[in-house]
């Protein structure tokens, strides 16, 4: 028996309409811990990030006021890329199905559904599941989709990309669902922002903050980062996710979508005018993300390039629930990483200018003993864990 899957307000800020959650609801399990404490356990291979959860991030109200600034000036350009994103999609298929990875993509989804219906007119069913990297994709929620879609309709959706590492995820536990079900989805991934160039329909390649990559649960509907804990999460069960309702006071959720779609009218001629959009896969993916973290996890001398997380929306997410160890930025650009700059001071982390940054910002999240090879961090060791794009990660957090 598949089990039925959770909807707002029940579960989540968001109303009904907007999104279909493909998970098991944990919001009474204690999953909490401190940063340190999860990342030594998840570097010395003790745990997998995914068994627990970070703290939550409680912004300063300077932060605050720096995401609404952030918000104002970034809308339209997000505006556009959803637009885009969602013509692309719209003619590369008949009544697509979208289907977000969670966390980051849930709310990105909900702004190509609203782009469906204000452009066409078009109600496009969607919903979030769960990939967690190492352990593949929730696949009692495929079998769920599987069951009420046809899965070529399917399009997977998330907000950006960094390194490439969920994109070679999705590909692999793609293949093994094709290969051991006999059922057969599109692997490709539909991101706003594709600065690793490993996306198969972007809205632009330019390394941009998508503002939802500023806060964690009160921008994502009051929903965890997703749980794949044995304890909780039996056979036959959705992966888990915890919403947090007492943040209900502090959520932003429902405005950062008013106010991406408030820009529809403004870019709506223009992407418009930009058409056609291209019905098939991006012919030219050079995985050039995957390239560079390597290089950068050679250059710092750092044991796996899973501690290696570039872009802007990945830099954040370092700076709020792991412990960062530097960040790395390119000159011309920290004009627009004023929150990365705000939280690095707040956390006191080491800001360092590198002029042949290939990204806007890179987190390195600090090494801890015991982990990969060994050595010291600043001293190049010559090895540089991971794995060719198409292979499966080791599930390093």
């Amino acid at each position: 028996m598949i089990p039925q899957p959770l909807h707002g307000p029940e579960f989540s800020s968001y109303a009904s309409q907007e999104v279909t959650w493909l998970l098991t609801d944990l919001s009474s399990a204690d999953l909490e811990a401190p940063a340190v404490q999860r990342e030594v356990a998840v570097q010395s291979g003790v745990a997998h990030y995914s068994e627990s959860l970070p703290i939550e991030y409680q912004p300063t109200e300077e932060y605050l006021t720096l995401f609404h600034q952030t918000l104002e000036r970034s809308a339209t350009r997000v505006a556009r890329a959803v637009a885009v994103v969602c013509e692309s999609v719209l003619a590369g298929r008949r009544a697509p199905v979208l289907v977000s990875l969670a966390r980051a993509g849930t709310p990105i989804g909900i702004l190509l559904r609203r782009w469906a219906e204000y452009a066409h007119e078009t109600q496009l069913p969607h919903y979030t599941i769960s990939i967690v990297r190492g352990r593949g994709i929730d696949r009692v929620a495929l079998r769920y989709l599987a069951e009420r879609h046809d899965p070529a309709r399917i399009v997977f959706v998330d907000g950006w990309t960094g390194k490439g590492s969920i994109c070679r995820e999705l590909g692999a536990a793609l293949a093994t669902v094709a290969r051991e079900d006999t059922i057969v989805f599109d692997p490709n991934l539909a991101v706003l922002a594709d600065p690793g160039r490993c996306a198969a329909v972007f809205g632009t390649r330019d390394d941009f903050l998508v503002p939802s990559a500023c806060l964690n649960a009160t921008v994502s509907g009051l929903v965890s980062r997703t749980v794949l804990n044995d304890r909780l999460i039996g056979p036959g069960r959705f992966h888990g996710a915890k919403c947090y309702r007492h943040l209900a006071g502090v959520d932003v959720s429902a405005l950062f979508l008013d106010a991406v779609t408030a820009r529809f009218r403004a870019v709506a001629a223009a992407v418009a005018r930009s058409g056609p959009y291209a019905p098939v896969a991006d012919p030219n993916p050079d995985w050039a993300g995957w390239h560079s973290a390597r290089a950068l996890c050679h250059r710092y001398g750092l044991p796996d390039v899973n501690l290696v997380k570039p872009g802007v929306g990945e830099t954040t997410r370092v700076l709020l629930r792991r412990v960062p160890w530097r960040v790395l930025v390119r000159p011309e650009t920290t004009a627009d990483l004023a929150h990365v700059l705000m939280l690095a001071r707040d956390r006191d982390v080491p800001v360092e200018p590198v002029a042949d940054l290939p990204y806007a910002c890179v987190g390195l999240v600090r090494p801890w003993a015991g982990h990969g090879s060994g050595h010291a961090p600043g001293h190049a060791s010559g090895h540089a864990s991971g794995h060719a794009p198409g292979e499966v990660g080791r599930g390093r957090g």
